[in-house]
């Protein structure tokens, strides 16, 4: 009776975390904790033979509840799992096998029609998954036609880096609504509608094929679908060929490349499956496993003993998050000695006592994160800190509507760890370009107080020895950032006002004004306060954003603190003379084939005088469109407007 009562409570909280996870809500359980109900589960169900219909051990996953539903046309069933390397040999048998990533993020089914990619489909349970056709231009590695001109359905993971995924999360101002981990992330970005695909595409989903599941011709061979997939634009999981003699020593092979902490891709485990494919598909089905279909490898779970020694604070965007420090130890082949404890409510679920009287259970989620599950002893209770630790504010507790969490956070609204979104735009490529200051390194040197502003980046060198007794900095690693930062001092015009984070100001508003004033006369005319209204592409608004900017004292500092540390290039105006498109205003729309893209047609336009503007008006002089007889309302405009239009070879042919 107590083990039914016990299977039905496992049960319930796995469905939950399930439900919780595929619909990219809060995470409600770790992997090791989900992987230890299961484990639990599993044994309970085979030495009583109670298994409830709504068991995860029966069900390939679980049915998002946003979106439209549609039923898969091959069934996505799941894979058997083991941590046994022995268990993987007895399968294998005597068959050719191959090795690849079970990678950590969301299953999706991908089908193409006459080499156009027709549907997007969700795994929800495995039967009925979630259409999301309409993100099928913001997801990255799933190419949008291909050569092959038949019925072709392909399964791959949608994956977010650990580096987008640090930068996404550290750029959300509201600790409750950060993310747990990139599969949360991957989640809850595919959860979104068609309103917030520029959203998708900021998070750099990326599809990784796994497995070709059918193809209208025989391709009998596992790896050889696999190549195929690759010759069509597919981006594909890494891949072994190995054997039962083989499997122990490429397993101990690919642990290491995890191991090495060098990934930047999430994985849960490895999956091994026949090269075979016919021999494949003859197997049963069992549960939700059908057992030729593959077989995946979960890691012994590790974890390690630690004392507390402190909980640092760390304040990004508007919230101030722990991280434990403790003892250092021993955890799948490195020395680790720090753990994010999420927010207040995490250690209070914890039980985190005092610093030195806290005795934590450490493990690497998925062989990467250092992450606490549990804490062993404690004795007193942590103190949450009253002041905000870069600008001494006072803190506050929020505690979330939606979910109950509780945050802390800094009061003082000019906090500078408030402003990472500027200082990440600063250092991007279109910016400073300063390769190596990334938003977590940022983070850390604003917490420490090595940045305030802007130019504090350029005296980075007076903490130089500090920063080398960091983790994560090495010898190298610093000296390279140093390189950067001094490369960066000489920058172009452009470049430089785009770094400034002036409101509505981009680099395409930078080129039009350098263009015009030049370098001399954009500082002229900003410290004049006269404005930028006349140059054609700026007008009135992105004119008094810019004026109003300079007004503000702040501004001020910053922008005359940067030009004692930069060396700007005297970029002089361009007189615009000659050129095939001289005074002549172009609309580009629809696909092109004689340039790359449009932005390559867009700057052969401008580099002849031309312009080349996003809507068509009485100052459009040709709306260029391959469809010349499309009805869309770009053309249904210019043929009210009597403007030409013509086809790109017509205008190559013409100004080309």
């Amino acid at each position: 009776m107590e083990e039914r009562k016990r299977i039905e409570e496992l049960v319930e909280k796995l469905n939950q975390a399930s439900e919780a996870y595929y619909n990219g809500k809060d995470e409600v359980m770790s992997n090791y904790e989900w992987d230890a109900m299961f484990d639990e589960l599993v044994s309970l169900e085979e030495s009583t033979g109670y298994i409830m219909s709504d068991s995860p051990t029966q069900n390939a996953g679980y049915e998002a509840k946003n979106g439209e539903k549609e039923a898969h046309e091959y069934p996505a069933l799941s894979l058997a799992k083991t941590k046994s390397i022995t268990e993987l040999q007895k399968w294998a048998g005597e068959r050719k096998i191959w090795l690849s990533w079970k990678l950590d993020g969301l299953t999706l089914v991908a089908t193409f029609d006459n080499g156009v990619l027709s549907k997007i489909l969700t795994r929800g349970n495995g039967e009925i998954g979630t259409n999301i056709t309409f993100m099928k231009e913001a997801i990255i590695g799933l190419p949008q036609s291909i050569a092959y001109k038949g019925h072709l359905v392909v399964r791959g993971e949608a994956t977010i880096s650990y580096t987008d995924f640090e930068m996404i999360n550290n750029m959300i101002e509201e600790d409750d609504e950060k993310y747990a981990n990139p599969r949360n992330l991957a989640s809850g970005t595919l959860s979104l509608d068609k309103t917030n695909l520029n959203k998708v595409k900021e998070r750099h989903i990326h599809f990784n094929a796994f497995t070709l599941v059918h193809i209208d011709d025989d391709i009998p061979s596992w790896g050889e679908r696999m190549d195929f997939l690759d010759q069509q634009g597919f981006l594909t999981v890494e891949r072994e060929l190995t054997d039962e003699a083989g499997i122990s020593a490429v397993i101990e092979k690919w642990t290491e490349k995890v191991e090495s902490g060098k990934m930047d891709i999430p994985v849960d485990g490895l999956v091994i499956c026949y090269d075979d494919n016919d021999y494949a598909k003859t197997g049963s089905v069992t549960g939700h496993h059908a057992t030729r279909a593959g077989f995946a490898f979960k890691w012994q779970d590790v974890s390690a003993d630690t004392e507390l020694e402190y909980v640092e604070w760390s304040c990004a965007a508007s919230t101030i998050s722990p991280v434990a420090v403790f003892e250092p130890v021993q955890l799948e082949g490195t020395t680790v000695s720090r753990a994010s404890l999420c927010n207040i409510s995490e250690m209070e679920r914890l039980g985190i006592g005092e610093n030195g009287h806290t005795t934590l259970e450490i493990i690497k989620a998925n062989k990467i994160i250092p992450k606490c599950i549990s804490v062993k002893k404690a004795q007193g209770t942590f103190t949450i800190p009253e002041h905000c630790p870069v600008c001494q504010a006072k803190t506050e507790i929020r505690i979330s509507q939606n979910s109950g969490t509780k945050t802390l956070h800094c009061t003082n609204p000019d906090c500078t760890a408030k402003h990472i979104k500027k200082f990440t735009r600063f250092v991007s490529k279109a910016g400073m370009d300063i390769d190596g200051l990334s938003i977590q390194t940022i983070v850390k040197f604003i917490n420490l107080g090595y940045i305030k502003k802007f130019s504090d980046i350029y005296k980075l060198v007076e903490y130089v020895d500090a920063i080398r007794q960091l983790e994560g900095f090495g010898e190298k690693s610093c000296e390279n950032l140093m390189q950067a930062i001094e490369k960066s001092r000489s920058v172009n015009p452009v470049n430089f006002i785009y770094a400034l984070c002036i409101p509505l100001i981009g680099t395409d508003a930078g080129k039009k004004i350098i263009q015009v004033t030049g370098y001399q006369g954009f500082l002229e005319r900003l410290e004049g306060m006269t404005g930028f209204e006349d140059i054609d592409g700026i007008g009135p608004e992105k004119s008094n954003s810019i004026v109003d900017w300079y007004q503000r004292k702040e501004n001020q500092d910053v922008f005359h603190a940067l030009l004692e540390e930069l060396d700007i290039e005297p970029v002089e105006p361009v007189t615009k003379t000659g050129g095939k498109c001289e005074g002549l205003t172009f609309v580009i729309t629809g696909d092109v084939h004689h340039y790359k893209n449009r932005a390559e047609f867009k700057s052969y336009v401008e580099s002849q005088n031309g312009a080349v503007t996003g809507s068509v008006s009485k100052k459009t002089n040709y709306l260029v469109n391959n469809d010349v007889d499309s009805v869309s309302s770009k053309n249904q405009k210019a043929k009210a407007l009597g403007i030409p239009i013509i086809s790109e070879d017509k205008f190559v042919e013409l100004f080309g």
